[in-house]
């Protein structure tokens, strides 16, 4: 069912907040927090410096991880009283590695209006400085903090040919750097370090030439990862399994047949026919 974001309806607006530098806002978040009758955030104490800072009074009410499947109630709550509702996060956009993914999704299926507003999310401004090709790409987030579960992971990620970005926190960057060395080689890198904050940084270059620079170095980070390259490395596959890993990482069938010829020197049709024939076993 389609909806009017803009019928005057009780909405529930996503507002990003700036990543560290305050004025890293737009002008409608700052209008749209003064509007609305009730704001949701994430940590009621970080919000609250924003708001001071740009001399907004408003009733604020905790919604993170741990209660969201309760408070999201309360939310559509507010909007069956006809109230507009913010939703913040600590930084960034809601929702990007952060909470409110099921309050929309149950908002929006009781007939409620979402609005998102652009603005502030870290892994834009890191992508777009790396110096690695942004297109396509895959935003993973942050891998788990398990190192069993973490390494599954990243298995099923390193053959994927799209240029990766991941979300660290400091006290874990160089475990997770290592485990990406091991599991997907020694490739390209950007890592973005508090970006938008007094001491931004960024490291562009191969995770052998920094992962041994890192420690004590603090900041929340944004790893950005070139994709899988297969520069006849993929000879011991079969045919048949070497395109298929290429259409399982977005390749249509036909460009697929044609990476792996030019990669093993042999003809369009001799891959189109050995991959139909293995196929067929």
């Amino acid at each position: 069912m389609w909806q009017n974001s803009y019928d005057n309806s009780p909405t529930l607006y996503l507002i990003p907040t700036p990543i560290g530098n305050m004025e890293d806002i737009t002008y409608r978040a700052i209008n749209v927090l003064k509007s609305v009758d009730i704001i949701f955030s994430e940590d009621t104490r970080v919000t609250s410096i924003l708001l001071k800072y740009y001399n907004i009074n408003k009733k604020l009410v905790s919604l993170h991880d741990h209660n969201e499947d309760v408070v999201k109630n309360k939310v559509l709550d507010c909007l069956k009283e006809g109230l507009n509702v913010g939703l913040v996060t600590d930084r960034g956009t809601p929702i990007i590695s952060d909470p409110g993914y099921k309050t929309v999704k149950y908002v929006s299926s009781n007939g409620f209006n979402v609005v998102a507003l652009p603005g502030p999310c870290a892994f834009v401004p890191a992508l777009i400085t790396s110096g690695i090709n942004p297109m396509p790409f895959i935003f993973y987030g942050f891998l788990d903090s398990k190192e069993s579960k973490c390494r599954n992971e990243l298995e099923n990620l390193k053959y994927n040919v799209n240029t990766i970005i991941f979300y660290e926190a400091p006290h874990r960057i160089y475990k997770t750097l290592k485990l990406i060395l091991d599991i997907f080689g020694d490739r390209e890198i950007s890592l973005s370090r508090e970006i938008s904050k007094k001491f931004e940084s960024i490291y562009r270059g191969s995770i052998s030439n920094i992962i041994d620079d890192l420690d004590g170095i603090k900041g929340e980070f944004v790893i950005v990862v070139s994709g899988y390259v297969s520069v006849n490395n993929n000879i011991e596959m079969s045919i048949y399994d070497n395109v298929n890993l290429l259409i399982n990482n977005g390749f249509d069938k036909m460009n697929a047949i044609k990476m792996v010829a030019k990669e093993r020197g042999i003809s369009k049709g001799e891959v189109y026919s050995l991959y139909h024939k293995e196929g067929l076993k």
